[in-house]
């Protein structure tokens, strides 16, 4: 198994936070990763990416091209991520903000309001991202939600231990939405 992940949105959105949040999990369930983060001018409310390997064999080139997940937190991300996706690949998007449909018939597109639910259900609109991050556990054989939880716990609530609970809470949310809408 491996999984090609390119996650992308608006500086701010917390996209770093979720690649980080994967290959720290990838760490810990024993997998071989990678997570190569684009900073610049995107920290300054620009589009911003990094990219993701997770596999249970070596990585030889850490650089993602062809993702076989993409996740898109805006619009102008899926604009510029979409073509990349292979065929059979899963475009995850945060349909809050992306009202476009994906333009392409050969991959699987997972639409989550996760501003909407992050508000609504955690009450914390800026952990779309953590909800986002739950959809994609829902939909793939990639990582546990226990290994993801920890890797929370190691790198958010190591200088914020009140975080854990409420990121944990926004996971849930996420995988919740996915199985009870058959997703």
């Amino acid at each position: 198994m491996t999984e090609k992940i390119v996650i992308s949105g608006f500086g701010g959105q917390g996209v770093m936070f979720m690649g980080k949040i994967l290959a720290y999990a990838g760490m810990l369930a024993d997998k071989e990763v990678s997570w190569i983060p684009s900073y610049g001018p995107e920290m300054r409310g620009g589009t911003a990416n990094c990219s993701v390997t997770v596999s249970n064999q070596e990585i030889n080139c850490p650089v993602v091209t062809k993702p076989s997940i993409v996740v898109a937190m805006n619009t102008p991300s899926q604009e510029k991520f979409l073509s990349t996706l292979i065929p059979g690949g899963l475009l995850v998007v945060n349909s809050s903000i992306v009202k476009e449909e994906a333009n392409r018939t050969d991959v699987k597109v997972l639409r989550i309001p996760a501003q909407e639910l992050a508000a609504d259900k955690v009450g914390k609109a800026s952990l779309a991202n953590v909800v986002i991050l739950g959809a994609m556990l829902a939909k793939m054989d990639l990582l546990s939600i226990q290994d993801v939880v920890l890797a929370i716990k190691e790198v958010v609530a190591a200088k914020r231990p009140e975080m854990l609970a409420i990121n944990q809470q926004a996971l849930e949310v996420g995988m919740s939405y996915v199985k009870e809408n058959n997703l």
